[in-house]
């Protein structure tokens, strides 16, 4: 075979259709069969008529194989469609519109007994034949998604894939052992990512533990009383923002001390090209938006930031959105929406600053330092500078952080990890021999 031609010779030709050639003409493994996805799916037709009194859970099948989960729970009156199937765990299911978009799932016992609509397929498995695991690994490939594609039809957008020519797509199948041995690889990077994960969130929990510790606040009385000749400001907002616990072995130091605002602004050229860039909320991170000419850029006034800069949303900077910059977005540009600061790492460690801001104290400063109409508050920089936090010395800082730096690393190798073998998979499956 060429690179662009495949030559077929007629007298192997039973169908002439596009469709047919795309998912049967590909390179696999010669020592795997091929087999008919039909030799170990079966359909299952449990229809049932909704009873007005009952409860029932429906399902949401997610795009790109990001498998099955409990939509929601819904009394039968409020159903539409009284002719529906029930679903059992461990069953296969699709999307009949989205197949072609990677819907499709193994039933978790979450969604056992629930019910779909016609809209949606289900199969016992015959796992004499194939591992469900191993199943879905399939179904994560670019070639089986070119299978449920080439058996999908209908209008733009409305594309349906067609049972009985999905369930003779033919795919090549490993022996029961091969199978099992193959999931077994993958899964174990997964367990071990998934442990990961779990290990890091408790590390977080001790860190902020760690840094807003009440055992190790002076106080413990419920009432704090205050001397007038300490009280600058006599705003609810400013006690909110200055009285909380925390380890009194560490200095309250202004957030002002070790940030500082960068104001790299440029004119924006219609002639050039820009990266723009999105602050997540709730603590996600900082990537890139998109990019875009200077001609379609309305705002002509804009920031340059750097990698490494610490960046913030003026308008939802109280719902968490702060972030590093990273290499992705260095070179981005911000409207004065955004804020922009250079960090000093004399003072503070920037990861140790991304973990300070994932706490509920760090959101309240936030919070309490924005004023303006409801869902249109902006931060007041010059409060929000003015507000203390606790800080560690900077060698105490780096072994505070140090486990979930160390964390971070072994979850980076674990993915890679994953990946490799995923690959590894593919490259097993899907080439020739």
């Amino acid at each position: 075979m060429s690179a662009l031609l495949d030559f077929v010779a007629f007298n192997e030709l039973t169908n002439w259709s596009v469709a047919h050639l795309l998912q049967n003409h590909f390179n696999y493994n010669k020592d795997f069969q091929l087999v008919k996805i039909g030799s170990f799916l079966k359909r299952n037709k449990t229809q049932i008529i909704i009873d007005d009194n009952i409860v029932y859970k429906r399902v949401k099948i997610k795009l790109y194989n990001n498998g099955v989960f409990l939509r929601d729970t819904e009394i039968g009156k409020n159903i539409g469609t009284k002719k529906q199937f029930r679903i059992n765990e461990g069953q296969f299911l699709l999307s009949k519109i989205d197949a072609r978009n990677g819907a499709f799932g193994l039933a978790t016992s979450e969604v056992d007994g629930a019910i779909i609509t016609a809209d949606f397929l289900a199969f016992d498995i015959d796992i004499t034949r194939i591992e469900p695991s191993y199943l879905v690994l399939m179904t994560t490939t670019k070639h089986f998604q070119k299978f449920a594609q080439s058996a999908s039809s209908g209008t733009t957008g409305r594309q349906r894939i067609d049972e009985k020519k999905f369930l003779n797509v033919q795919i090549p199948l490993p022996t029961l052992e091969k199978q099992k041995k193959i999931v077994h690889q993958i899964l174990d990077n997964e367990q071990s990512l998934k442990s990961l994960k779990s290990e890091f969130n408790e590390l977080l929990k001790q860190f902020k533990s760690t840094m807003f510790n009440e055992q190790k606040s002076t106080s413990e009385n419920v009432l704090k009383i205050l001397n007038y000749k300490n009280l600058h400001n006599w705003s609810v907002q400013n006690l909110l923002d200055n009285q909380f616990d925390y380890d009194l072995t560490y200095s309250l130091v202004n957030i002002k001390d070790f940030i500082k605002r960068s104001k790299s602004q440029i004119t924006v050229s219609d002639d050039i090209e820009y990266k723009r860039v999105k602050i997540r909320l709730y603590h996600k991170g900082v990537s890139v938006r998109d990019t875009i000419l200077g001609k379609e850029i309305g705002t002509k006034k804009q920031f340059v930031i750097k990698e490494g800069q610490f960046l913030l949303s003026k308008i939802d900077a109280r719902n968490g959105a702060f972030g590093i910059a990273t290499k992705e977005v260095d070179g981005a540009i911000i409207t004065a929406d955004f804020f922009a600061y250079d960090i000093d790492d004399t003072i503070i460690d920037p990861y140790f600053l991304s973990l300070i801001t994932t706490t509920e104290q760090f959101l309240s400063f936030a919070q309490n330092s924005s004023t303006g109409t409801t869902n249109r508050q902006r931060l007041n920089e010059e409060l929000f500078l003015n507000v203390e936090i606790p800080l560690p010395s900077l060698l105490e800082q780096k072994a505070l952080i140090e486990p979930l730096k160390k964390n971070l690393f072994g979850q980076q190798i674990a993915e890679k990890n994953r990946i490799l073998a995923i690959e590894e998979f593919e490259k097993e499956v899907f080439s020739e021999a």
